[in-house]
């Protein structure tokens, strides 16, 4: 992706919690090429230490290994920061059903102490991934920032409280905060394995084995599937707008777009079999819903284009294009 834009933040100190993740990583990466000088916060719950290994011998690199459950560990990190990008969090709705205790803890306590330490060491910005599961039941598409429904999950609730609590230290402290509603985020470093894996990933390992993907339900719901630089971006836009409008909202990070598991699931056919024609053959499974599933999910960007320069690089399909290629090099 092209970061010229974002060329302000070399030599800036940039905390990126959750660093050792899919989106973290990726925002290391693109911190790393800007120049900024990056801590990676992360306990590894879910984070890999393999997302990271590339940085290790940057000179502008440092990784903590802690837990946002930590106060002490969040002023530790916090201290010295410009920036702090907070992506650490456990996802997953169904895992926020069986598991609701831990998901509140890190979630919502670890917010909170996250808050609290950048607000006590200075930072001049705090970026956080909130989440599309905030509309809940709301039935209006596109979905637009000022209008939510019923959080419809444990995990739901979680990102919304996140939002609640960010503008409350705005108000209260002075705090300024974004938060960024990913919009069903895939692409490279996205982990395929695991009881929680996210359907993109795991549909191409299992095509990528000749097995027989389950689509949940008929195979009509719908989402704002979105490429990992789309929210790259939307990170980096978010720390370097000099817009004072743009600050302490909310913002949708999606493309506008909407695809339903059985138009995604041909065109992860049509580009993994260009590697493997059998792939091409490989028949979809239907299984029941999903309890605490989003029937339908499609974003308006306006907010973001209008507020932050915003302009998405990847569609669907050349997102989808680009993450098989990275697949079909680091999954065989």
């Amino acid at each position: 992706m092209n970061l010229d834009p974002f060329k302000t933040l070399k030599n800036k100190k940039v905390l990126v919690t959750g660093g050792a993740g899919f989106i973290g990583s990726n925002l290391c990466e693109a911190l790393l090429q800007i120049g900024a000088n990056v801590t990676c916060l992360d306990n590894f719950a879910t984070g890999h230490h393999h997302n990271i290994t590339p940085f290790l011998e940057n000179k502008n690199f440092t990784l903590i290994e802690g837990d946002i459950r930590n106060l002490e560990t969040c002023n530790n990190a916090c201290a010295n920061q410009d920036f702090v990008l907070h992506q650490a969090a456990l996802g997953s709705v169904p895992r926020s059903i069986a598991d609701p205790i831990t998901t509140n803890d890190v979630n919502v306590g670890g917010f909170l102490n996250m808050l609290v330490a950048a607000r006590d060491n200075n930072v001049q910005r705090f970026i956080y991934a909130a989440s599309s599961s905030t509309y809940g039941d709301s039935e209006a598409l596109p979905k637009v920032e000022d209008t939510i429904g019923k959080p419809l999950s444990p995990y739901a609730i979680t990102k919304y409280v996140n939002e609640l609590y960010a503008e409350n230290f705005f108000t209260t402290y002075g705090l300024n905060t974004i938060g960024l509603r990913y919009f069903n985020v895939f692409g490279r470093r996205q982990d395929p394995n695991g009881a929680y894996a996210a359907v993109i990933p795991l549909f191409v390992k299992q095509f990528m084995k000749h097995e027989n993907p389950i689509i949940n339900g008929d195979g009509t719901y719908s989402r704002d599937f979105t490429y990992i630089d789309n929210v790259v971006q939307m990170n980096l836009r978010a720390i370097t707008t000099e817009n004072k409008a743009a600050l302490n909202q909310v913002y949708n990070t999606a493309v506008g777009d909407r695809t339903n598991l059985v138009q995604l699931t041909d065109l992860l056919k049509k580009h993994l079999s260009k590697h493997d024609s059998k792939i091409a053959d490989v028949n979809i499974v239907h299984g029941p819903n999903r309890q605490g599933d989003i029937p339908h999910s499609l974003a308006s960007v306006e907010k973001a284009k209008r507020l932050l320069d915003y302009q998405p690089s990847h569609t669907i399909d050349t997102g989808i294009q680009e993450a098989v290629e990275w697949y079909w090099g680091n999954l065989k």
